[in-house]
């Protein structure tokens, strides 16, 4: 384990302590020991938003109760498509370790919520929901799980409901992406895109580095797909 130490302590800020540095403290025991950050950013660095992931991945994980090798290689198949395969097998090695610990998710997610941006969680949220859909079916508790830790997060519901949408789908899930009704006007379905496009725009993610600006994109194309299918129903130009 000592290889990872260095990513675990070189590039953390804020979440070296509280409840997440705990976690990770408990999971890896002496690795942490002795190490010391001379100076803790209060900005969300990408390894803060990770560590903030795997907490978060493992409590979504064990909602039913049970984790499953399947479950793991799902999971696993996620972060190689989101962040390739250079660092997912550190994440896995994380993951596993925290997986044998209970997540206060209330106080996890306090830490979070003081520390990290709105948009940096709305990523959060999106990756948690892709996490509970890894296997092709989301369980009840799951949904649960990521709903309650959006609401600790302070999501608005309309934005719960919109990433929500792009996993869970029904008729109204286009609709649902852009936080309008299907009974919303041309010119609305117009003024929402725009207005969801300004959120989700991967720019917004930029200063959790390059992986995260890239896999943010996911999320803005699945706004986009909601947009052009839409406007291919309405025939709107």
């Amino acid at each position: 384990m000592g290889k990872y130490s260095k990513w675990i302590g070189g590039t953390l800020g804020w979440a070296f302590g509280g409840p997440i540095g705990g976690i990770l403290g408990f999971a890896f025991g002496s690795m942490l020991d002795g190490m010391t950050i001379t100076s803790i950013n209060q900005t969300t660095q990408s390894g803060d938003f990770v560590a903030s992931l795997l907490v978060l991945t493992a409590a979504v994980m064990k909602a039913d109760k049970k984790v499953m090798k399947s479950e793991l290689d799902y999971v696993k198949d996620f972060f190689l498509r989101q962040f390739g395969l250079s660092v997912t097998e550190q994440y896995m090695l994380t993951l596993r370790e925290i997986l044998k610990r209970d997540v206060a998710v209330s106080e996890v997610c306090m830490q979070i919520k003081q520390n990290m941006d709105y948009a940096a969680r709305l990523q959060l949220i999106h990756f948690l929901f892709g996490v509970a859909a890894a296997d092709g079916q989301i369980h009840a508790d799951e949904i649960a799980v990521v709903e309650e830790i959006a609401r600790y997060l302070n999501i608005q519901f309309n934005d719960i409901s919109s990433i929500k949408a792009m996993f869970v789908k029904d008729t109204e899930s286009s609709y649902k992406i852009l936080e309008i009704s299907s009974d919303a006007t041309d010119d609305e379905v117009k003024k929402a895109y725009r207005k969801m496009a300004v959120k989700y725009h991967p720019d917004k993610v930029s200063h959790l580095g390059e992986d995260m600006q890239f896999a943010a994109k996911e999320k803005f194309q699945q706004l986009s797909a909601a947009y052009e299918q839409i406007k291919k129903q309405r025939g709107i130009n």
